[in-house]
């Protein structure tokens, strides 16, 4: 019987992710609508924080999507069939990666993420629980095509990407995200990802600024991360957390707004924002199943089965990867 080690298979130092942790704050913060990308988010802290949220009473996407997996995962396991790697694009989830594993026949499983602390932590419970599993974790920004472990090469590949993550991309950065998997897990693959689905904009709104003021420590934490990071003085205690839902473009914005007037530097350089100016730090896209399919078409992908909850807030689609020139 094979053992399970935990390997990291990659660097952070050497794929270059603080270095582009740093050019993504200082280009966002120099435009003149100060944006940073939502992945930066998820240092050691701020992952720990939105594992926090998503068990929050508000926050229903986590439970739902639990829900649906363990209603539908026999129906899951017989449409994907036996023998798959499965690579999950972020750090495994105790609650939703075992749903998985525990009914398919996997080969291995490879879990991809930017925080290898993270990685770490969520891969010591998934080795002690599945021994004779192979378990490669890479360290790494699956923004960017990640390669296989050599030691799983050669098997048909099953991508796993729940949470509604990619409701965090602008549609047009999805579908490149789409393509960048569909090129990692190659011919003849699979993809299983949650979306959330568009609702009244009175439960979006909780969702993303809830009563505890988790998910405004989880947007303050960018601020913090920044300071001790990039030699910031970013006066965090002088920024809001604002969750606002923006209808035209059926999506949540999270935004740190400045409460007064403040200046401050980060890697010598210095900003400046006036008081009810923002840095935009995230969305969050919502979808109709129209919607989810021309974004996975676009990306590479064809659905082929959807399954919903009963009150309709949330899917996870499994779809099949399209030809090599991925066209329909």
């Amino acid at each position: 019987m094979a053992t399970a080690a935990l390997l990291i298979d990659e660097d952070l130092d050497d794929i270059g992710l603080g270095s582009q942790f740093r050019s993504d704050v200082l280009s966002g913060l120099s435009q003149a609508r100060k944006a940073i990308p939502a992945r930066w988010f998820y240092d050691h802290r701020g992952s720990q924080l939105f594992e926090e949220i998503t068990v929050l009473p508000e926050y229903y996407p986590t439970r739902t999507e639990v829900s649906i997996l363990t209603e539908h995962c026999g129906e899951i396991a017989q449409a994907v069939g036996r023998g798959r790697v499965v690579v999950e694009f972020g750090a495994g989830s105790a609650t939703k990666t075992p749903l998985l594993l525990d009914r398919i026949d996997a080969a291995g499983y490879v879990p991809i993420d930017i925080s290898g602390d993270f990685l770490r932590e969520s891969c010591a419970p998934l080795i002690a629980r599945y021994p004779a599993l192979p378990i490669h974790p890479v360290e790494a920004d699956f923004n960017a095509p990640a390669k296989i472990p050599q030691a799983l090469a050669g098997r048909d590949r099953l991508g796993f990407f729940p949470g509604s993550t990619i409701g965090n991309m602008e549609p047009a950065a999805a579908i490149d995200l789409l393509r960048t998997m569909r090129e990692t897990l190659g011919n003849g693959s699979m993809l299983l990802i949650g979306m959330d689905r568009i609702k009244a904009e009175s439960t979006l709104t909780a969702a993303y600024d809830d009563a505890m003021g988790v998910t405004a420590a989880f947007n303050l934490n960018l601020a913090h991360r920044i300071n001790r990071e990039l030699d910031g003085t970013i006066p965090a205690d002088a920024l809001r957390h604002r969750a606002v839902w923006n209808d035209e473009r059926a999506r949540i914005e999270m935004h740190l707004e400045a409460l007064q007037d403040i200046s401050f530097t980060v890697d010598g350089y210095r900003f400046a924002m006036a008081s009810g100016e923002t840095i935009h730090t995230e969305n969050s896209h919502k979808y109709d199943e129209r919607g989810a399919t021309t974004l996975l078409l676009g990306g590479g992908w064809e659905p082929r089965c959807i399954w919903k909850d009963k009150e309709d807030r949330f899917m996870v689609i499994l779809a099949d990867a399209l030809g090599p020139d991925l066209t329909a």
